[in-house]
């Protein structure tokens, strides 16, 4: 999962933990995303089509299961030990991805798991494993809530590469913390701090390949226009120095700003036009040096289908460039997509 992604997990925490509506809510859709580089890489192309599925059950008042795959395939059980204020959260991996690839195509998977592009898969295939946490949320005040949460992953060995030596995931703590609540004439204010640390990842005959500790912030405010509801929106991702090892994984930071406007268009239909920029540094000296930027534009438009169904059709397209030892590369690439929630 990308850091955006968990980030807003953490900052939604204390509506759904107060919320918890629904017996089931089922997804799918499909997702078609390609970037065209300009010369000075060993790749000019990257095309990547998801099919995204998931399942969520809530069984009772105190358990939900979800289910989604298939790389990698995750089955999450989140039971309520203090009902509205305490959860436990186990997370099954089963290794249903990819894992052994040929060398050749280490440049497009490191592509692919950058932020900068933010794919919607940025990962294909890991040995599996298991996570356990814990998650709690509390009012502040009579309309704000906060929510804190801390959980420990344990990653199986695997070969990630053809013909090469196991790799043994060190195991990651991560801790967060999460704010919400309404201010000034209908305005409303989400934020969320992620701290990740990681252990050594072991790699037979190669040594350690260490990350540096991860801070993520971020920060998001909606707010009435008109007929309209305008979001705005930014987090950012530092990685630290790592500890020294044979593998050092470089200092990083990864920065990005957005808009959103919620227009709606019928009793059934909103128009959701959205901008987006990317900034990403990187390096192991004391000044890190610029990796690319990306500005993302398009919009959504989202379908009531019936009182169970609603539609999404997305279109974007973006366009920025990635910076080579010697050049700037061009980046342009659109992508589309279409996704359908069915709940009960």
């Amino acid at each position: 999962m990308t850091a955006a992604r968990w980030l807003v997990r953490l900052a939604l925490l204390p509506g759904v933990l107060a919320a918890q509506a629904g017996t089931t809510v089922a997804r799918s859709g499909a997702f078609f995303e390609s970037y065209s580089f300009g010369t000075g890489l060993a790749f000019r192309q990257i095309s990547e089509f998801t099919i995204p599925i998931s399942v969520t059950q809530r069984v009772g008042d105190r358990l939900t299961v979800d289910h989604s795959g298939l790389v990698d395939t995750d089955l999450r059980a989140t039971i309520g030990i203090v009902p509205g204020r305490l959860v436990f959260n186990l997370v099954g991996t089963i290794p249903t991805g990819a894992t052994a690839v040929p060398d050749t195509t280490i440049p497009l998977f490191g592509a692919t798991a950058t932020d900068l592009l933010g794919f919607t898969t940025p990962s294909f295939g890991s040995g599996g494993g298991m996570s356990a946490g814990f998650a709690s949320a509390f009012k502040m005040g009579s309309d704000w809530a906060i929510g804190a949460g801390a959980s420990y992953r344990y990653g199986a060995s695997y070969t990630p590469l053809q013909g090469g030596g196991t790799l043994t995931p060190g195991g990651e703590i991560r801790a967060r913390f999460g704010i919400e609540g309404p201010f000034a004439g209908g305005k409303y204010f989400r934020g969320a701090l992620v701290y990740t640390t990681t252990g050594d990842n072991e790699i037979s005959g190669s040594g350690q390949s260490t990350i540096g500790d991860r801070i993520l912030a971020y920060a998001a405010t909606s707010l009435p226009l008109g007929r309209s509801h305008l979001s705005i929106y930014g987090w950012e991702m530092r990685r630290l120095r790592a500890n020294l090892s044979t593998l050092p994984v470089p200092r990083g930071n990864v920065l990005a700003l957005g808009a959103r406007l919620e227009r709606p268009l019928s009793p059934r239909a909103t128009l959701v036009p959205l901008f987006e920029f990317r900034h990403e540094l990187t390096g192991p000296g004391a000044k890190m040096q610029l990796l690319g930027y990306l500005f993302r534009t398009g919009t959504d438009l989202r379908y009531r289908l019936s009182d169970r169904a609603t539609g999404v059709i997305q279109a974007q397209f973006a366009f920025g460039a990635l910076q080579s030892p010697d050049r700037r590369v061009s980046i342009l690439g659109p992508r589309i997509g279409a996704l359908i929630e069915w709940a009960r």
